[in-house]
């Protein structure tokens, strides 16, 4: 009898310890509380849960203005998640300080999950010595978002038909930009990136043609900002500005969504607020340059941290997240990186707002472009840069010497 309680005692012990291991919670940080994205997102989970009885799995919102610092406070704290929405900026950091699990050989080892299919320009901010630490869900390329009726009224063919002859370029950039600001007056030609190119956006306001004249905002731990290529691209940018007077200066809001502005950089997601616009609009690719085209990516990717409490089944979700049918249902939202989906008619027709012709042009820079230039010091960078670049915006500046005050600030951060 003894021995028949004994062997039952052990028998539910067994099974209270295996129920134990199958009720895993996999908590994943998100940086959206946009109920779509969280449905969406809940959706995918429950496939995956569907798969991994006693599995489930939570997404946390955390607000994007805080989303690294609160993160960088989890994991220093021992509360790591399972899971992580890591933005571009904040890669290197994470991934040089040795807190992300390389999630490669799961992902390779995942039946159907054809790893190969990733555009590798996207895959460039994740993967180190062969190892991958994130998987990219959003590949959102920079593009031009253009006013019709402003291009309209000044008589100009408008950036996407410019483009579709070849003919979208710097310099044709420039021209129009004049043009279009004549013809409306009190409205500008160009708006910097959310108006803020002259402050949070600095980067964003200056990469895109820096890059189309063939150079960097800094790569291999040299600042590229003093060479020639970088010199020449924000000379157009400056005298656009203080001699054209076709770029909103500091001080003014020229506002692109309300109308006061023909051309402005955003990403596909900022096509939602269009239908409020009141205007005809249009995208288009960025202009090429001397160094011929340059799309510029921003980027987001799933992450696994190391010390997280489950992180082979983390990584199992991340696989689940990003195979081609997730990634098909997440373009809806969010740019992908697979080739496979990205040449889709599915892709193409995802936004009701923007028509399929010009989808194609998002695929194309997504497969073609370079994401934005990050670096484990990114903060103090960009804080360092801030005043020197104030000084760039100036009518009477000597660019080329303002340039090189950036770059002597910045070249110890890198």
């Amino acid at each position: 009898m003894k021995t028949a309680i004994k062997l039952a005692l052990s028998a539910v012990a067994l099974c209270a310890l295996s129920a134990q291991s199958m009720a895993q919670e996999l908590r994943m940080t998100v940086w959206t509380g946009n109920e779509a994205h969280l449905k969406m997102l809940n959706g995918i989970a429950a496939g995956f849960i569907a798969k991994h009885p006693g599995v489930t799995v939570k997404f946390e919102t955390v607000p994007v203005a805080d989303y690294t610092q609160k993160l960088t406070f989890q994991v220093a704290g021992g509360n790591a998640p399972d899971i992580a929405w890591m933005m571009e900026d904040a890669a290197p950091a994470f991934e040089n300080a040795g807190l992300l699990m390389d999630i490669g050989p799961t992902l390779k080892a995942t039946e159907g999950f054809n790893f190969e299919d990733f555009s590798e320009p996207a895959m460039a901010l994740w993967q180190n010595d062969g190892k991958v630490y994130g998987m990219p869900f959003s590949t959102s390329p920079f593009l031009i978002y253009y006013n019709k009726d402003m291009f309209d009224k000044a008589g100009l063919e408008d950036p996407n038909q410019l483009a579709a002859k070849g003919e979208w370029n710097m310099q044709k950039f420039q021209e129009v930009a004049k043009k279009v600001t004549d013809a409306n007056p009190g409205k500008w030609g160009f708006e910097f990136k959310d108006g803020e190119g002259y402050a949070s956006r600095m980067t964003h306001a200056l990469l895109p043609p820096v890059r189309a004249y063939g150079g960097d905002l800094w790569a291999n731990g040299q600042c590229g900002l003093d060479k020639p290529e970088a010199v020449a691209a924000v000379k157009q940018l400056h005298d656009m500005v203080f001699k054209d007077k076709s770029i909103v200066p500091p001080g003014e809001q020229g506002d692109y969504f309300s109308g006061n502005s023909a051309m402005t950089v955003n990403q596909i997601s900022r096509a939602s607020k269009m239908p409020e616009a009141g205007f005809k609009w249009g995208i288009a690719p960025l202009p090429s340059g001397p160094a011929g085209e340059a799309p510029v990516i921003g980027q987001a990717a799933l992450t696994v941290f190391a010390s997280g409490k489950n992180t082979e089944l983390a990584a199992q979700l991340v696989a689940e997240m990003t195979s081609k049918d997730n990634v098909a249902v997440m373009a809806q939202f969010f740019p992908p990186a697979r080739k496979s989906v990205l040449e889709s008619d599915a892709f193409v027709n995802s936004n009701k707002l923007i028509p399929p012709e010009q989808m194609k042009s998002v695929a194309a820079a997504i497969v073609n472009g370079r994401v934005h230039p990050s670096h484990e010091h990114v903060p103090q960078i960009f804080a360092a840069m801030a005043p020197r670049v104030d000084a760039l915006w100036r009518a009477d500046a000597n660019v080329e010497e303002a340039l090189k005050g950036v770059c002597a600030a910045i070249q110890p951060l890198l």
